[in-house]
């Protein structure tokens, strides 16, 4: 049986040294006017879990699905890193990375989650991880994991600067800039040395209604810092 995590599910934002200087220019515009001084940090719900093998369901309204490959710190006793796994961060694309909206990263099953974890010990350096992302095949992404801004143990003591994680609970390194696009039919493996692959195909959903979404999504608003995908790229 594939594992599925016991607590809550945190992405991270700009914790790529690459995604950071894509989004840099617009950090100083309104409504933000200054880089984020702490993590910025957004909940995966439990809907969107999907294990490793399974079809992922897209709604008919969006055309394009963005992966967010990344690996993920699971949280054991005393605060301490208990393992680490592979995880895909599935959104539709849209022009608010600073302030992700849930409806456009939370749909059902829009979280791809490895089946094997790597013990703290087996993983060693976190900065010496290196992933690739692979559609239908074809090698789209590389990832590496030097280039992170905070390191695992920055990231977790600037996270507990204001909440607290629980054993089982599970968070992300983030993910970098130049995220591959996908779409119903294609397969998604993301492969990285230790963790073995995490893989999922789109498959269409069964009923759906609404106009169709994904690239040409329109701004959300004030709030929202008008970039599209962080360089996404399309397969």
């Amino acid at each position: 049986m594939s594992w599925m995590p016991d607590g809550c599910v945190y992405g991270v934002l700009l914790n790529f040294k690459n995604e950071l200087a894509v989004l840099a220019p617009h950090m100083n515009q309104a409504p933000y006017k200054a880089p984020p001084q702490a993590p910025v940090l957004y909940v995966k719900t439990a809907n969107t879990w999907s294990a490793h093998g399974a079809a992922i369901a897209v709604p008919a309204r969006v055309c394009e699905v963005e992966i967010g490959a990344t690996i993920a710190m699971v949280m054991g006793v005393a605060g301490k890193v208990q393992a680490y796994v592979l995880m895909n961060d599935l959104s539709i694309p849209h022009v608010s990375f600073f302030r992700p909206p849930v409806k456009f990263k939370n749909l059902d099953g829009f979280l791809g989650i490895g089946g094997r974890l790597l013990s703290a010990e087996e993983a060693g350096d976190p900065s010496a991880f290196k992933l690739e992302v692979h559609i239908n095949g074809e090698l789209k992404q590389r990832i590496d994991f030097s280039q992170l801004v905070r390191p695992t143990a920055q990231l977790l003591a600037d996270v507990r600067e204001f909440m607290t994680l629980q054993p089982g609970d599970v968070l992300m390194l983030g993910c970098d800039a130049g995220r591959p696009l996908a779409k119903v039919g294609d397969r998604i493996d993301i492969t990285a040395p230790g963790f073995g692959a995490l893989s999922n195909t789109l498959v269409a959903e069964t009923s759906d209604a609404g106009p169709p979404q994904g690239a040409s999504a329109p701004a959300g608003g004030s709030d929202d810092m008008s970039v599209r995908s962080v360089g996404a790229k399309s397969s």
